[in-house]
């Protein structure tokens, strides 16, 4: 067991006591109220979120920061590209993780509907990327006004093989690429072992474009 994955597990079992000052919103001294985790995947190659937990820099943890569907395009006719990532990431879909500092480890245990498979990935956000959080500058809006902006939303794209791929950036603000992880196998399988092995299904869009081209493995 590696020293992060000692870090996250010994959070969760003894700071549990935390967590509901954690959601009231207070326990941060962050220059706006909340940063945003969002997630995406690329096209046709999708993504179920088992869970999405943080460790922030107090050593607080938040668990089911983020669950669900990440964000992805499904064009029709199977015009989708899924190879590589886009220059300009969107936020993805995600939520506020409000009441946290800035973030230490991000936890992300997935399924990758496309092959099918589980993952797992265990994601140290560098203290330059902290630093980039907490620096104010100014930005030309797409509304055609300059502001002070913060880099408060971080993205993170997951591809099959594992791949996590993040980026931190404003709402005015270009995206900064952060780090890239190659999670693991989650032996357990989907839902923590919990479905008899049984994934979500993929849509039929999806799937079309799996059948007649594959999986671009090694473009992520």
């Amino acid at each position: 067991m590696n020293k992060t994955r000692l870090l996250l597990n010994s959070c969760l079992l003894s700071l549990l006591s935390v967590l509901a000052g954690c959601a009231n919103g207070r326990g941060h001294s962050l220059p706006y109220d909340a940063w945003f985790l969002g997630f995406g995947a690329p096209s046709d190659m999708e993504v179920w979120i088992e869970t999405a937990d943080v460790v922030d820099i107090q050593g607080r943890v938040f668990r089911q920061a983020m669950s669900g569907t990440a964000a992805i395009q499904t064009p029709p006719d199977n015009r989708g590209n899924p190879r590589g990532w886009p220059k300009r990431p969107g936020i993805g879909a995600g939520k506020l993780v409000l009441g946290a500092d800035l973030p230490q480890v991000i936890y992300v245990n997935w399924q990758s509907l496309v092959e099918p498979q589980t993952y797992e990935a265990y994601i140290e956000i560098p203290e330059e990327t902290r630093q980039l959080m907490l620096k104010p500058e100014r930005a030309y809006c797409p509304d055609g006004k300059w502001t002070t902006d913060y880099r408060n939303f971080l993205t993170i794209g997951l591809a099959p093989g594992g791949i996590a791929k993040v980026w931190v950036q404003g709402p005015c603000l270009e995206a900064i690429e952060v780090t890239r992880v190659v999670g693991k196998v989650d032996p357990r399988g989907p839902y923590l072992g919990r479905s008899g092995g049984r994934y979500r299904p993929l849509r039929d869009i999806s799937k079309a474009y799996v059948e007649k081209f594959g999986v671009p493995y090694g473009s992520w």
